[in-house]
Parts: C-alpha cells; sequence; structure tokens
C-alpha cells in the first residue's frame, strides 16, 4: 500500500489494480472511501479498462477475429507499476503484455496519477497508444464513498446535487449487463436527486452527456460532504449493492454494450479511438469536507 498526503488529506493506494483504498480528511477526521466489505462489495475504486461494463455474450469482433473479454475489462485485476511516488502525487502504470495481447490486441500504456491538493484529490488517467494502428478502448472510474459519512445520519438522509438543471434519463439495464435502448424518465428538470438504497435495487443508474460536470453527496442534517468532478466524461454511472452503505459515483469514456449491440469493437458506442503514438487523458476530482 502506497500513501500520499498533504496537511489535510491523507490517501492511501494499492499497487494492485491501482486502486484507492483511503480518502480520510484530517480536519473533519472522517474516512470517505467505502470499506471493501466483502459481504456487500469487495472492491472500492476500481479502475475499468480497456472496456467499461458488459460486452454482448462478453464477446466483441475486431478485423475479423473474435474475443473475449470480462465486464469491465482487466486493468482492475493487474498489479501496476510505480513510476514515480512523491509526498502528494503517485504515478502507477500497466503496459500491455503476452497475457493482454491475447485478448486486447493494443500495445498500451495506461497510467493512474494521483494527486492532493488542499481538501482535493486528482485522479488522472493517461493512455498512451504504443502500437502503429489505431487503438479503441474505453476507461473509466468506480469510486465508492461511504454512506451515511458520520454514524448518526441514514442513506436517506443524503441527496444528490448537480451543478446544473438536468432532463436526464436513466438509462435501465437488462439481466445480461447490457444497455437497453430507452431511457426512463429519472431528473426532470432538477438539479437533485434524493438516496434512498431502493434506487439501486434494478442495478446501477446509468446517465448520458449531462449538462453538468460537478455532483455533490450532501445532507441537510450534517455538513460532511463532497464534491465530485467529471469534465470530459460523457458518461456518468450511480451504483451501489443491494442494501449497502456507500455509492458508487463513476465518470465513464464509454459504456456497455447496447442490447441491440453489433458487436464491431470500432463501432461501440462510447469508444475512444486513438491514434498510434497519441495519447489520451482524463481527470476526475474529489473535494471533502
Amino acid at each position: 500500500m502506497y500513501t500520499i498526503e498533504n496537511e489535510i488529506l491523507k490517501v492511501a493506494v494499492n499497487p494492485a489494480g491501482a486502486e484507492l483504498t483511503s480518502l480520510f480528511n484530517k480536519k473533519t477526521g472522517l474516512e470517505y472511501m467505502w470499506s471493501g466489505d466483502a459481504k456487500f462489495w469487495g472492491k472500492q475504486s476500481p479502475v475499468l479498462f480497456p472496456i467499461i461494463g458488459t460486452l454482448k455474450d462478453n464477446k466483441y469482433f475486431l478485423e475479423g477475429k473474435t474475443y473475449q473479454l470480462g465486464r469491465h475489462g482487466f486493468a482492475r485485476e493487474k498489479t501496476f507499476s510505480v513510476v514515480e511516488h512523491g509526498n502528494t502525487s503517485i504515478h502507477f502504470k500497466l503496459e500491455s503484455d503476452e497475457q493482454t495481447l491475447k485478448i486486447y490486441p493494443f500495445q498500451f500504456s495506461c497510467s493512474l496519477i494521483y494527486s492532493v491538493v488542499e481538501n482535493r484529490l486528482s485522479v488522472t488517467y493517461l493512455v498512451e497508444n504504443k502500437g502503429a494502428e489505431r487503438m479503441h478502448f474505453s476507461i473509466g472510474g468506480h469510486p465508492a464513498f461511504k454512506l451515511p459519512l458520520v454514524d448518526d445520519l441514514l442513506y436517506e438522509d443524503y441527496f444528490l446535487l448537480f451543478n446544473k438543471n438536468e432532463n436526464a434519463g436513466r438509462w435501465p439495464i437488462s439481466a445480461d449487463g447490457l444497455i437497453e435502448e430507452v431511457a426512463i424518465p429519472l431528473l426532470q428538470d432538477t438539479n437533485q436527486l434524493p438516496l434512498s438504497k431502493s434506487l439501486f435495487y434494478k442495478d446501477a443508474i446509468v446517465l448520458k452527456h449531462l449538462q453538468s460536470d460537478e455532483v455533490q453527496v450532501k445532507s441537510a442534517r450534517h455538513p460532511a460532504g463532497l464534491s465530485f468532478t467529471f469534465t470530459g466524461f460523457p458518461y456518468l454511472g450511480i451504483w451501489a449493492a443491494k442494501d449497502a452503505p456507500f455509492i458508487c459515483i463513476e465518470p465513464w469514456c464509454g459504456i456497455a454494450d447496447s442490447v441491440g449491440s453489433n458487436q464491431d469493437f470500432t463501432e461501440k458506442e462510447g469508444i475512444v479511438n486513438l491514434p498510434a503514438g497519441e495519447s489520451f487523458e482524463r481527470t476526475w476530482r474529489v473535494a471533502t469536507w
């Protein structure tokens, strides 16, 4: 386990999956990350790469070949190397190898860079195409935050506050983990979503192309909360395991296959197409108080 910290935050990251495991605010005395209790969900903040969500039949087609790839890809199961480690930042990297090339035929470098400034943690994804061909991928986050943040509150005491009014439907997820073709109304000329555990009884809330690029987790009953900024991520997932005391806020560059997908990887909704020798970078941030 590696740590970075400043006068306000102390952050821990596991090189296994380059997974964020602790976000502790020294001023509030609160831990903001989910504990990873396997009774509900044994992970805390997996990186989703080179796909997000589920592929139709867990396979994709590329240049006449068929490849098998499990839900959310393989990066979360890999151990990342540490490129650089300072007091307030750390850089992890995963590179393609013989194993990855069998299921994902691209030469790549995938970095996660964690840094703290004041009460804010920044998490940067840097993907580099090391091959001679155009590379196709998705990447995103899956951080789970403890909820309630303090013991004397209930889950239902919290709400999400977006930084712009939204008219956005929830895209249902099929029993096979695929995105249905018709959205269900969810946010209708509002910037607030009251939280309840029943919201997630039918899997994640999937939102596409929001006007907002920031959402806060707040309660009227206690000042402790967080803000989550996801500029440049066209999709947002919100999820919790059934009756679990956490909430995942998931910024995505990519999305699961739709039920009608033709499984052509180059035509997959939300896929990033990166030319040879070029790089792709996105950053999400979480501030705690």
